[in-house]
């Protein structure tokens, strides 16, 4: 059981730490994106930098790998401890691939498709609020900071009101340690954000 669990877990790190934007911003043309821009591999820099197109596909593909990573985990282990620990995992490998370096992105796209796996019902609201604060006030790093502490409340939520969903102490944990990443992911938005000097959705990156 133990060889399953470090095997399952191994998996969901490996498959976050694949950097999808800076192997999208190399297929586009640039060598290095963390070189441009505010540095990051994530889907904002990389529309910013490159445009709706490259973004689209970082997006898309960075959700895609957190869901898969807490899938595979499920299928190889099946355990919810191990399956809820492996969306940790998994949102840690975005945010220090190996294969970077131990450096990537923030942990919020792919931190949104393993919480869609794990938690999806605590998810929808949650992606909701990212929606609303990214369309009013367009601040994307503002929006990813709710989402992300909304699903442990939505998770907590679920748990007393609705224990037929089956949301759990292992599922509670997970998500708040996911939000607490991105949280601390997020410092350098925070105090542009505090500053006010923090870009909007939409506004290029001066060419580096």
């Amino acid at each position: 059981m133990v060889l399953t669990a470090a095997l399952a877990l191994l998996a969901a790190y490996l498959i976050g730490a694949l950097p999808i934007g800076f192997l999208v911003a190399r297929a586009f043309g640039l060598r290095d994106i963390r070189g441009h821009g505010s540095g990051n591999i994530g889907a904002t820099n990389v529309l910013r930098t490159l445009g709706k197109g490259p973004a689209i596909l970082t997006l898309v593909g960075d959700i895609v790998k957190g869901w898969c990573a807490v899938e595979v985990a499920a299928r190889i282990s099946g355990h919810t401890h191990v399956t809820a620990t492996a969306a940790v995992l998994a949102v840690m490998g975005n945010c220090w691939s190996v294969f970077l370096g131990f450096r990537g992105g923030k942990g919020v796209a792919t931190g949104l498709g393993a919480m869609l796996r794990l938690v999806p019902w605590a998810t929808v609201p949650a992606a909701l609020a990212w929606i609303l604060i990214a369309a009013t006030l367009r601040y994307a790093s503002l929006a990813s900071l709710a989402a992300a502490v909304c699903i442990p409340i939505g998770v907590a939520i679920f748990a007393a009101v609705a224990p037929g969903f089956g949301y759990t102490v292992p599922h509670l944990v997970a998500t708040a340690a996911v939000a607490a990443l991105i949280v601390t992911r997020h410092q350098e938005n925070i105090e542009r954000l505090r500053a006010g000097t923090e870009r909007r959705i939409g506004e290029r990156s001066p060419a580096a």
